[in-house]
């Protein structure tokens, strides 16, 4: 920035112009972070920071907007701390996050467009600009920088800088949202092979050395002490097989942050966001029933299930909208993801299909398919909750 930093806020008079250069910098500070891996919540900090920076401003703010239109502070940079803050939906910063369309204030606190809307925490500013923060396809928010009271108002020049950089540090936020949500996926994808081979490969051979192993003492008809170590070993074997069937109960819980989260309803939930970050907008899900009584074997197989069904969403059906259903009754888990995509591709592997499948027929239950270009997909799985079913 050219002048000395600062040097005219006293005055009341706008500051000189933003030195390119530095723009070009945060912005390519920010975007290098991004397609590190970096979490976009690590992210916003440092994006905030450099937002203070380039407007020589004294406090800085990244609020991101929720399902009812109103902000929260998520990230902030100065004197104060005010993240956790929730705006209003009719504030200025909301306006410009919902329309596009920056907002600028010599004096916020008296503005009769911004002042109904100012929190406790921040009345000691004046100066006040907001930009809309993020793409036109991913909206995140708003990036609002401010200075104290009595300071010189921000200049057209620093309010337009303000608004291209939160349009290329925006990007840079969705780019980390991508990336970390696909790493998300392939790790569930990695964890998923791993389980499907340890349920179907180790505990069918385990079963089968204890078959044989039963057969065996029956034959030779032992006893005393060869009698009792064999026993052992089957009751070895058992212990195994209930060790190998937990850690692929762990693998299939829905957050590899959370091992053994065995909650039904939250996998749902934590499955339906994941798929949001890639298709950028939230699946609807609705949930009926407790779900307490869902054996967990059955559990997993419809977190599974569900699974497979929103990657298939994600890779082929370009939808715009996805329901996700899960019913539990007194006699059925009935699993529905629908959308309205443009159907299942001519020459897709179904591979991924025919799992979900054979994990319906696995538990007694099926799985129907309905596609097509007009009307979108509809996955239906259901099993039965009967003990018998499970076995």
């Amino acid at each position: 920035m050219g002048g000395v930093p600062g040097a005219d806020r006293g005055r009341g008079l706008p500051l000189t112009a933003v030195d390119p250069a530095l723009v070009l910098a945060a912005s390519t500070e920010i975007t290098t972070a991004a397609l590190a891996g970096d979490d976009p919540d690590a992210v916003l900090p440092l994006v905030v920071r450099r937002a203070v920076e380039l407007a020589e401003a004294d406090l800085g703010l990244a609020m991101v907007t929720g399902p009812d239109g109103t902000l929260t502070v998520e990230a902030s940079s100065g004197d104060d701390d005010p993240v956790g803050i929730v705006l209003s939906d009719r504030s200025s910063a909301a306006r410009a996050a919902r329309t596009g369309v920056p907002v600028v204030s010599d004096d916020f606190t008296t503005d009769p467009r911004t002042a109904p809307f100012v929190p406790k925490a921040l009345r000691g500013y004046g100066p006040f600009a907001v930009a809309p923060f993020g793409t036109m396809e991913r909206r995140i928010g708003a990036l609002a920088v401010y200075r104290r009271k009595g300071a010189a108002r921000f200049s057209t020049d620093t309010v337009d800088v303000l608004t291209a950089f939160a349009a290329q540090a925006g990007l840079a936020v969705v780019l980390a949202e991508g990336f970390t949500a696909r790493q998300r996926i392939a790790v569930y994808e990695e964890r998923e092979r791993i389980a499907r081979d340890l349920h179907d490969v180790i505990i069918q051979r385990l079963y089968a050395t204890g078959v044989q192993l039963d057969l065996l003492d029956r034959r030779l008809k032992l006893d005393g002490r060869e009698a009792q170590r064999l026993a052992d070993c089957v009751d070895q074997l058992d212990q195994t097989m209930a060790e190998v069937r937990a850690t692929v109960r762990a693998l299939r819980s829905a957050d590899p942050g959370r091992p053994g989260d065995a909650d039904l309803r939250g996998s749902v939930l934590a499955e339906a966001h994941t798929a949001g970050e890639l298709l950028g907008f939230e699946p609807e899900v609705r949930i009926d029933g407790e779900l307490g009584q869902v054996p967990p074997d059955l559990a997993d197989h419809a977190r599974a299930a569900l699974r497979e069904a929103l990657s298939n969403v994600v890779r082929h059906s370009g939808a715009r909208t996805v329901q996700i259903g899960l019913t539990e009754t007194d006699a059925r888990l009935v699993l529905r993801v629908a959308d309205d995509g443009c159907g299942i591709p001519r020459g897709v592997a179904r591979r991924g299909l025919r799992h979900l499948e054979e994990r319906a027929l696995a538990a007694g239950g099926g799985c129907e398919v309905s596609s097509s270009p007009r009307t979108g997909t509809t996955i239906t799985w259901h099993v039965p909750l009967t003990p018998s079913a499970l076995a």
